[in-house]
């Protein structure tokens, strides 16, 4: 039986603890709230921070002799407290981990019941001594200001099984191959009675093992591996396909079904080694982007946008999506399986915690395996986000970056052997530590220009082995927030307080007091957000393998009206930026070192040109064109040759003096390819320089 609908609720304090959780408590007057749904959704909570008590009351059949009823609270954000009929259930805890009850002897009692469920999802500060794991949904960069996510987000359901119920069941795929793929299962069991039980695994339709398990009364651990013949192997969508399969979990007593559990998983088999991600045995270059969440209200968001975010990655050229501090809903997982997406997966753990967090994050880095660890798509798991940002922070140990972090990882290694796990993301390397597993690095935004990249890569090669987050806040073309009329004395406050901008780095880049207009101010923060894009997935592109392998961008898409880093506004229309990194990502292109911004008249130029390809077969005989123009000067260079699978070669070198003449200075590359190549016949790429007068 499915509760979900409208419930009643209000503020809980100790008067409505004693009086409201009982049958005979007279609700007529308390408010009405969606469940699903988050409290400040219904205009009289729009401006509370709870704690709530919610109530509905229901008919229920007595279970029969050999039937056990249960209440299942699929998600509380963040914490709760739960009654049956006026008795104490238990205290739930994380937003993602559901949470399940035995009320079969109540049940038995009468068919009237009421339940009723005080919910908290306290304040946070924004950066420090945080307490809860809500991540990205409150106190983040991506939530709006105030923004307080509490309520009942998933339904909540009365369920009935027999007399042993299957409370949690991990499936991972450790290994596979075009032979053999591996599973490795646990599962546990809460029965009422000692028993002997069969447990059956059934994979797409066949019933490949069978086991016999004698229980004890309570909660019972078990763990067992399966092999899978001739496996049809999952894929990223550039290697191959994504067959799905099908595996059940089947719990019988003398023969009659007591409880299943059901997931759709993929074989494949996961690694990362120095960066560089190989999925069942292929190397593969990784294009991401992070991922803030798709919408505040999770509750309702429509499994069809989560989708269409998805497939929006994928039409860029990009193969990983950054869950970026947040758990979303199964829907999007489920995209990313069937899309050949792969994803990087944090733990809702972002900024500085406080000491009293250590249990509940370890408990929930379990849960996050068992709710999701069925999904191929999950590449990596990652405990904490940007744990430190204070430089000095980041090279001392510290109770976050060091024990925390160490904690939570310890926890998901053990639950799940077939992924790899790191401990933070965003962290430089330091003592002991001297190798950094991923780098937030902002050049071209808050540090220097984006060709200082490349200067920057030949020196620490180790901060660019896995490049997390890059780029540059622009304004969407969806600026109602903004009154245009108004230019230039906007409402620099309320932009940056409620919609995100970072007023001092907007300055330092793009300046507005530069543009006429609103409008040639917002190309222009689209357009540098576009260079920074294109220019740094080029570098790093060039950088194939030597030592990088790969990127996430910084971001996808908006959950609310913002000046941010994303491709798509919260409308989901896109910015120049988007076009950019879907040019950038193509399986094949030819890419130049970045010709400084301002030449000097005589100044002596060397410009490597490279052709990467992501094909997984050759390219023969391609001829690639370099032609400079401007100033007075033309010039062209050609090469031709082949092009190895999956590789990054340097074809050439363009070497001349910039011309005595000022002016715009235009490079244009050109590349032919032989028919039947997935980008044509031709791929080009243009850059541009000023020489000064």
């Amino acid at each position: 039986m499915d509760l979900s609908g409208t419930w009643r609720a209000r503020p809980a304090d100790d008067d409505v603890r004693r009086s409201g959780i009982g049958l005979d408590t007279d609700d007529r007057d308390w408010e009405q709230v969606p469940v699903p749904g988050h409290w400040r959704c219904t205009p009289a909570f729009a401006d509370s921070d709870g704690p709530l008590l919610y109530r509905t009351s229901f008919e229920l059949p007595a279970p029969g002799d050999d039937q056990r009823t249960w209440i299942k609270v699929g998600g509380v954000f963040y914490q709760a407290d739960v009654w049956f009929d006026g008795a104490y259930l238990g205290d739930p805890e994380g937003y993602f981990v559901p949470a399940a009850f035995d009320v079969t002897a109540l049940a038995r009692l009468t068919e009237q019941h009421v339940l009723a469920v005080e919910v908290s999802c306290p304040p946070q500060p924004t950066s420090r001594n945080r307490r809860t794991l809500t991540g990205a949904f409150q106190g983040a960069r991506a939530a709006a200001p105030g923004w307080n996510p509490g309520g009942l987000w998933r339904p909540v359901e009365v369920l009935t099984t027999g007399p042993v119920r299957i409370d949690r069941c991990r499936v991972l795929c450790r290994d596979a191959n075009s032979s053999r793929a591996h599973l490795r299962l646990a599962a546990r069991l809460d029965s009422d009675r000692a028993c002997k039980v069969q447990v059956l695994t059934v994979v797409d339709g066949d019933v490949l093992a069978e086991h016999d398990h004698a229980l004890a009364t309570g909660v019972n651990e078990l763990a067992w591996v399966l092999d899978v013949g001739d496996p049809r192997l999952w894929w990223p969508w550039s290697l191959g396909d994504q067959p799905l399969t099908a595996v059940t979990v089947e719990v019988r007593i003398d023969g009659a079904l007591s409880d299943r559990h059901h997931v759709v998983t993929g074989l494949r088999e996961v690694a990362v080694d120095d960066g560089i991600v190989s999925v069942n045995g292929e190397r593969l270059f990784t294009k991401g982007v992070v991922v803030e969440p798709t919408h505040l209200d999770l509750a309702r968001v429509d499994p069809g946008e989560l989708r269409r975010d998805v497939e929006s990655a994928r039409d860029a050229g990009l193969d990983l999506l950054r869950l970026k501090g947040h758990i979303t809903r199964d829907d999007f997982y489920a995209a990313a399986d069937e899309l050949g997406m792969l994803v990087w997966q944090d733990l809702p753990l972002q900024g500085g915690y406080a000491r009293s967090v250590r249990r509940p994050a370890v408990a929930q880095a379990r849960a996050a395996v068992d709710v999701l660890g069925h999904h191929p798509s999950i590449l990596l798991w990652c405990a904490h986000d940007t744990p430190e940002t204070r430089a000095i922070g980041q090279q001392l140990p510290t109770w976050n970056k060091t024990i925390l972090d160490r904690w939570v990882k310890r926890a998901r290694e053990k639950a799940d052997e077939t992924r790899p796990v790191i401990a933070h993301s965003g962290v430089a390397p330091h003592l002991p530590q001297l190798e950094a597993a991923d780098s937030h690095l902002w050049f071209g935004w808050g540090r220097g220009d984006v060709r200082d990249r490349s200067r920057f890569a030949a020196n620490m090669p180790s901060m660019v082995r896995f490049v997390s987050e890059f780029g540059a806040q622009s304004v969407p073309h969806s600026a109602e927030f903004v009154d245009p009329t108004r230019w230039p004395r906007l409402d620099w406050s309320a932009l940056a307080e409620r919609h995100g901008l970072d007023r001092s780095t907007m300055d330092r880049y793009v300046p507005p007091a530069r543009s006429v207009s609103f409008t040639a101010w917002r190309d222009a923060t689209q357009q540098h957000q576009a260079d920074v894009a294109r220019l740094t997935i080029e570098t790093l592109r060039r950088l194939k393998y030597r030592p990088t392998g790969g990127f996430c961008l910084s971001s996808l898409a908006d959950a609310a009206p913002r000046v941010s880093t994303a491709l798509l506004d919260h409308h989901r229309r896109p910015k120049l930026a988007l076009h950019a990194v879907a040019d950038a990502c193509r399986p094949v292109v030819v890419v130049a070192d970045q010709p400084p911004a301002v030449l000097h008249p005589g100044e002596r130029c060397a410009i490597d040109v490279h052709v990467v390809s992501d094909l997984r077969t050759p390219l023969p005989t391609v001829r690639c064109t370099a032609s400079l123009r401007g100033g007075g000067l033309s010039r062209q260079w050609q090469w031709e040759g082949d092009v190895p699978a999956d590789s990054c070669v340097r074809v050439g070198t363009l070497q001349f003096l910039a011309p005595d003449a000022g002016g715009d200075l235009v490079l244009d590359l050109v590349l032919e390819l032989a028919p039947g190549t997935p980008d044509g016949a031709v791929v080009t790429n243009r850059y541009l320089s000023t020489v000064s007068r």
